[in-house]
């Protein structure tokens, strides 16, 4: 196989300059760096076996590839063996899930921080929406990042056993949520990025998709300005060629609202009751041991974090 159709067939299961052409297994002749330098020039050579002629190769073409990639496709699927395989599920799996539980709407949300009820307080709403709209059994797909994320994160293993106390605590139905780890690294590129987020979760079948404030933008390290413009993600999403099958929940900005000592959608007519506890915020109480305001977030989600930042300390 050319490039071009290795390409094809290892990201499309399908070979497509012919017609669609179902295949999914690679055929290529890996050549040592000095089989290459030694050949690359040729217009044409033979392939010896036991000093016989077996098959002649015309107009080679010689391409880089990882080799765990091919295999992976081939054999079986990664394993991390990190206790946390249970979680990565694909496309095909996901889609049996919402089968069994007899879901007629998926709502995907994405994330790469640990769940404060101001994260709860939008899901809560997005399926309330979908209740009034007719659908009887929304699902949601709650799906945190499993790449690189920046090094101050809170690690995977420990966002989800916060995310899973969440459930625990009840503050997301567990008989309507689906926790699954997204294995994408974050990129950080803004409104290219979150095209990518959306149709991953489209291909998983989610037919509806919670888009963030400034999703997967970051902050200037001096200025502290949005590296890209907030709204821009959603809008990106709203015209994106290809989400055919998908629709876009806007974000609504929650704040803990200091009267109602709960997370709120904040009303700007109303601002002087409203506390913006930033993710940068939330990290200091953490690791400081401070409690965050009472309904900032679930006591067994907050412990988990509190937790996590005292094993760095015996570990420094």
């Amino acid at each position: 196989m050319r490039e071009r159709e290795y390409l094809q067939i290892i990201h499309f299961d399908t070979l497509l300059d012919d017609g669609v052409i179902n295949m999914s297994i690679p055929i290529v002749l890996p050549v040592s760096t000095d089989d290459k330098a030694r050949l690359e020039g040729c217009s044409k050579f033979a392939l010896m076996y036991e000093g016989r002629r077996v098959a002649v190769l015309q107009d080679p073409e010689f391409y880089e590839h990882r080799k765990e990639e091919r295999c992976s496709r081939v054999l079986e699927r990664i394993r991390w063996d990190d206790g946390l395989d249970q979680y990565r599920l694909t496309p095909l799996e996901l889609r049996q899930k919402w089968k069994d539980m007899n879901a007629d709407a998926v709502f995907a949300f994405q994330l790469r921080n640990p769940v404060h009820n101001g994260h709860a307080l939008l899901m809560q709403d997005t399926r309330r929406r979908l209740l009034e709209r007719g659908y009887k059994h929304p699902v949601l797909l709650l799906h945190p990042l499993g790449g690189w994320t920046k090094d101050d994160d809170v690690p995977l293993n420990w966002r989800m056993k916060q995310h899973a106390a969440v459930l625990e605590e009840g503050v997301l139905d567990p008989k309507s949520t689906i926790v699954a780890i997204f294995p994408s690294p974050m990129l950080y590129a803004g409104p290219t990025e979150v095209q990518w987020h959306c149709r991953c979760r489209m291909i998983a079948g989610a037919n509806f998709y919670i888009v963030g404030r400034d999703p997967a933008g970051m902050p200037h390290p001096e200025t502290k300005k949005d590296l890209y413009e907030p709204t821009h993600g959603g809008k990106v999403l709203s015209m994106a060629p290809g989400l055919t099958s998908v629709e876009i929940i806007p974000f609504r900005v929650a704040a803990y609202n200091k009267t109602k000592k709960a997370m709120d959608f904040y009303d700007p007519a109303r601002h002087d009751e409203f506390d913006f506890i930033s993710g940068t915020r939330m990290r200091k109480l953490a690791r400081e041991g401070e409690d965050p305001p009472d309904g900032f977030m679930a006591p067994k989600a907050w412990k988990v974090l509190t937790d996590y930042y005292r094993s760095l300390e015996k570990i420094n």
